[in-house]
């Protein structure tokens, strides 16, 4: 028996092979989660070299992950920024394991597009990274969150912010206004939702090695990254997985309202 044995659990953004929902997913499972993937249906044409060459099919791969480790898993297709879809995925969830226990708000807009200064930044463009981050986090929360009540026996939110949802810095303007979004949100949810055993906290990784971050490429930039940090190296996806399943255990049960860097101590303020 897994300390998850029986729950079951919702990850957004969970389609990248080498990714926090993907990590979170499987880490989840590990634990005896029964767990639901979703992904937006990625063009195969603009997955990474990596997934390509394998023929990696987004969260249809991520199910089979999980399944090969002996858990049970279902993939849907899901737009968090459309209250239909969410919905969807709600009622799919209900239809195949009776129940949702657990929801981790990882999707998120790919780095790039917003990467400017303020000035350059299209409004399209920042409202997209809003709109996936910010408004998917609050309908995905806000569909599960009867459901979890109704249950009456608690849940666990884990919305992934990072720690540019602690501290501002020049050319990401709209990822740091989405991200401290999420910290406020965590706040207030977990105050709401305390009094029916439901835990909402954040987590706020660092630099972590996952496709998101291939832009910045593996040599003298990325060990830059790696340099601002106490303990001198970047995170890995593993680890940032499960340490957002470990949230979800009942090991955690007295932490609620937390926004909790993962970064090696490249931020140390709360």
């Amino acid at each position: 028996m897994g300390k998850l044995t029986g729950k079951v659990a919702i990850v957004t953004g969970a389609g990248r092979m080498r990714g926090i929902g993907v990590s979170s997913a499987i880490a989840l499972a590990k634990l005896g989660a029964n767990v639901v993937v979703t992904g937006t249906g990625k063009d195969p044409e603009k997955f990474p070299e990596d997934e390509k060459n394998i023929g990696w099919k987004d969260v249809e791969s991520t199910r089979l992950e999980i399944e090969k480790i002996g858990g049970r898993a279902l993939d849907l297709i899901t737009d968090v920024r459309k209250e239909k879809d969410v919905n969807d995925l709600i009622e799919k969830t209900l239809d195949k394991f009776h129940s949702i226990d657990i929801l981790i708000n990882n999707a998120a807009f790919g780095l790039g597009e917003d990467r400017k200064p303020v000035t350059q930044v299209e409004q399209n463009v920042f409202q997209k990274v809003l709109d996936i981050k910010v408004t998917g986090t609050f309908l995905c929360s806000k569909a599960v969150i009867p459901h979890m009540i109704n249950q009456n026996r608690g849940g666990k939110i884990v919305n992934i912010s990072s720690i540019m949802g602690k501290r501002g810095m020049p050319n990401t303007l709209a990822y740091n206004a989405a991200n401290f979004a999420v910290i406020g949100m965590t706040q207030s949810m977990a105050k709401e939702l305390g009094p029916h055993g439901i835990n909402v906290n954040a987590v706020c990784p660092g630099p972590v090695d996952t496709s998101r971050m291939d832009s910045f490429g593996r040599d003298s930039q990325w060990d830059e990254l790696a340099a601002r940090s106490a303990i001198g190296r970047n995170g890995t996806a593993e680890e940032v997985g499960n340490f957002i399943a470990y949230l979800c255990t009942e090991d955690t049960s007295w932490i609620t309202g937390q926004s909790i860097n993962i970064d090696g101590g490249t931020v140390m303020e709360h």
